[in-house]
């Protein structure tokens, strides 16, 4: 029987990497690893993590650029700089408002 975990954290929200320098607002999640073996296995195995948690799509930024990244709930931590996210394709996916991204898919009222 699967038993998923419930993620920790939501589209929209934005997150930064726990040990690498980049941080990125989140735009999908995965309960549980959705990639090839071949990503995977590309990752050190003394840092590799379990496919058995969330993994999260985001749209991340480093100093040098913007990027897809595909991060495990682990690896991820709230980001509290309040500094907005620049990735080019932010507008095509969310609308910001205060601060806060919002899904264009959201068909709640605001």
């Amino acid at each position: 029987m699967d038993s998923f975990k419930t993620a920790k954290f939501g589209i929209g929200q934005v997150v930064r990497h726990r040990i690498y320098p980049f941080r990125g607002v989140i735009f999908d999640v995965d309960p549980v690893f959705n990639n090839t073996e071949e990503w995977w296995l590309s990752i050190p195995e003394e840092i590799r993590p379990s496919k058995e948690q969330p993994y999260y799509h985001l749209l991340a930024e480093n100093d040098e650029s913007e990027y897809i990244a595909y991060v495990s709930e682990q690896n991820l931590l709230p980001d509290e700089s309040g500094e907005p996210v620049r990735h080019p394709q932010i507008d095509e996916i969310f609308v910001v408002e205060d601060g806060h991204y919002r899904s264009r898919d959201d068909r709640r009222a605001h």
